[in-house]
């Protein structure tokens, strides 16, 4: 007789696990060994679905537990599986009751917290994000698979597919039996070194939360995301006094359990470190090689915790315990407590202190190299500068293929370099401050070379691009705090040109007004093509604005369409065509040679004058004097040189007697001599 419920108990696990392979849930009541039985077809399909996705192991399991067993004879639940390629990619043991709980619900039906039958019942969380996906924990439901039925019990069982098998948290084999069970995160904290956690160790942040008197915030009921420095990131000896009680505040998401597949990245967390004096939140962002990373961001800091973001790599994650869940990080967040170029040679090669990287792979690692590979001398001015603010390059950005033509060319490098670098310390909100009425210009250590940057939406949906060199980058890491100064990540790596003339006047936020009106004049058309060599004179916004007030009547049809004719010719003055390009050195040393620079344009030629005064360029064109605003913009087939206002006057869309020819009376006047000829001729 026990051998006989021993097989049925044996064969009810394996048919319900052969179930959720089905696509669609079976008829209410009804037996799903029936409808397998009577309906051939269907039976053929599950067979391959099944052959697919469900692992061997997790029935051999399942078979294998009498608790199991007994409980999807006899009672509702829920069953998580994981799929085959979960297990592929899972190394440990499978706790098979930490994948089950005793009552039966729908993805729908899912509450934030249940309990799993596992031994002490701990949690399992469930996060509902903005796309509509359920997590439980760090495991995605499945939703097309998931299969509900009815057992003979007459208990209503579900059974949800997921895509990452369940971990909880485990003693090491050489602790005692049910010494911890279902722990807080305060427990977790005073016996980490008997759970399974791998190598990590927390004694040194352990040591400050007592000395700090902040046990109770680990010990607090409910479901919160708790950030625990790992003691690698103590080896600088005075960091650990910098833990202090707002310190550790900042390490905790109250009422909030974040998952790393669940999180949503670069979304700002209020941490327990928010009052009226002091605001830092936390969040969750992932590089391009599948690393995970929380950074804290001082938002209003004090004398003690300064503005800025700090970034830690998460070593160990998703770490489920009673009252929420735990990541272990590479270095305390908040802190700030080393020099910029501590910050790079400390985030390219050294173990003992790394950031965003295991030691050779780096976010910042190339950026690096080159330094180094240019002799190292950029490093060295980094460090004497009092204040500094570097914009560095990701991986990413180094391979672009219009970089390995120079990066073996050290005097260009060096030049590139030093256009990353800005001698103070440059926030996002002093960035702001700056671009409150234009876009911010800023000077860089490379002489005479500016940086400007524009500052798009508010708050955590900002958007910060910088123009350096004829290159937009976009500041994909921003606030990076330094002791003296900020380091800003961004997409591309400054003065290597990417983008045609066209390209850089479609994108860049300065140059909208003329490419505009270049466009319904058809004048852009040409600005693509790479086998000529353009100099291009470009008014700014600004500078077009500027002509409203002077030329009220003139800038208006600038802006008509009907007025094409005369805009073109205006632009086609600026453009300088040529088998060269002319830097504005190259123009203010030919000023020297002759009185007056002719250069060929589309029509006719450009008379201009370049002279210097007070450390910047000016143009002198019919006897005006225009500041050249950014000169030496770089494209790939040409360059462009942004200028304070247009080379317009007012005469130049204005005919005899004061009328304004219009592109169509320009037709018309063409059409009425076309038929004074044709008549004349047949006359």
């Amino acid at each position: 007789m026990i051998e006989h419920h021993r097989r049925r108990l044996s064969a009810s696990a394996a048919l319900l696990l052969l179930c959720c392979c089905c696509w669609a849930s079976t008829a209410a009541g009804a037996e799903l060994a029936d409808k397998l039985r009577d309906d051939t077809e269907l039976s053929q399909s599950t067979a391959k679905t099944f052959r697919r996705i469900m692992p061997v192991r997790f029935y051999s399991l399942l078979e294998q537990n009498p608790v199991a067993n007994s409980t999807l004879s006899l009672r509702s639940c829920t069953i998580f599986v994981p799929t085959n390629e979960a297990f592929q990619r899972h190394r440990g043991s499978t706790h098979v009751l930490y994948h089950i709980i005793t009552v039966a619900l729908s993805k729908d039906q899912l509450p934030k917290t249940v309990s799993s039958d596992m031994d002490g019942n701990p949690p399992l969380y469930i996060t509902k994000n903005r796309n509509g996906d359920v997590y439980v924990n760090n495991a995605r439901i499945i939703p097309s698979l998931t299969v509900e039925l009815t057992n003979r019990e007459g208990k209503r069982q579900v059974m949800h597919i997921i895509d990452e098998v369940l971990e909880p948290l485990t003693t090491l084999p050489t602790a005692k039996p049910d010494a911890i069970t279902n722990p807080d995160a305060y427990q977790f904290l005073q016996q980490a070194d008997l759970l399974n956690i791998g190598d990590n160790r927390v004694r040194t942040y352990r040591s400050q939360v007592a000395l700090m008197k902040k046990e109770t915030i680990y010990s607090a009921p409910g479901t919160h995301t708790f950030l625990l420095p790992v003691d690698e990131g103590f080896k600088l000896s005075t960091r650990s006094s910098l833990v202090d009680a707002k310190v550790i505040d900042g390490h905790v998401i109250p009422n909030t359990v974040i998952f790393t597949a669940a999180s949503q990245h670069d979304e700002p967390k209020t941490s327990a470190a928010f009052e009226d004096l002091l605001k830092v939140t936390v969040s969750f962002f992932k590089q391009k090689d599948g690393k995970m990373y929380v950074k804290s961001n001082t938002i209003i800091g004090d004398a003690k915790h300064p503005q800025g973001v700090v970034l830690a790599e998460i070593v160990k994650a998703n770490i489920p315990v009673r009252n929420g869940v735990v990541h272990l990080i590479h270095r305390p967040l908040m802190i700030i407590d080393t020099t910029v170029t501590q910050f790079l040679q400390k985030n390219f090669g050294c173990n003992s202190f790394k950031f965003l990287n295991d030691n050779e792979n780096g976010a910042l690692r190339k950026f690096y190299e080159v330094i180094m590979d240019n002799g190292g001398a950029v490093l060295d001015d980094i460090n004497n500068l009092a204040e500094v603010t570097i914009l560095a390059p990701s991986n990413d950005a180094w391979n672009a293929s219009s970089i390995n033509n120079i990066v073996r060319d050290r005097k260009k490098m060096s030049e590139i370099l030093n256009m990353h670098i800005i001698k103070e310390r440059l926030n996002v909100e002093k960035i702001r401050q700056k671009n409150a009425n234009m876009i911010a210009q800023v000077p860089t250590v490379n002489n005479r070379t500016f940086l400007y940057f524009n500052v798009r939406g508010e708050g955590s949906d900002a958007v910060i691009t910088v123009e350096g060199g004829g290159v937009n980058a976009t500041v994909v890491q921003a606030d990076v705090a330094q002791t003296n100064g900020f380091v800003h990540i961004i997409d591309r790596v400054l003065g290597v040109p990417h983008t045609t003339v066209l390209g850089k006047l479609e994108s860049d936020p300065m140059m909208s007004d003329t490419y505009k009106m270049g466009h319904f004049s058809n004048f852009n058309d040409q600005l693509n093509n790479t086998q000529r060599r353009y100099t291009f004179f470009v008014p700014r916004d600004k500078g077009w604005q500027k002509t409203e007030l002077d030329y009220p009547s003139a800038h208006k049809k600038l802006f008509m369409r009907d007025f094409a004719y005369h805009s073109k010719a205006i632009l086609e003055r600026h453009l300088v065509i040529a088998d060269r390009v002319f830097t504005i050195k190259d123009l203010a040393q030919m000023s020297l040679v002759s009185d007056t620079v002719l250069l060929p344009t589309f029509r006719d030629s450009l008379k201009i004058k370049v002279e210097e005064e007070a450390g910047r360029y000016v143009i002198i064109w019919n006897y005006k004097k225009i500041n050249v605003y950014r000169p030496d913009v770089e494209c790939t087939n040409g360059i462009i040189h942004v200028i304070d206002y247009p080379l317009l006057e007012e005469k130049d869309i204005v005919v005899s007697g004061g009328s304004y020819l219009t592109e169509s009376s320009i037709c018309i006047m063409l059409a009425n001599l076309i038929m004074i000829t044709v008549a004349k001729f047949l006359n």
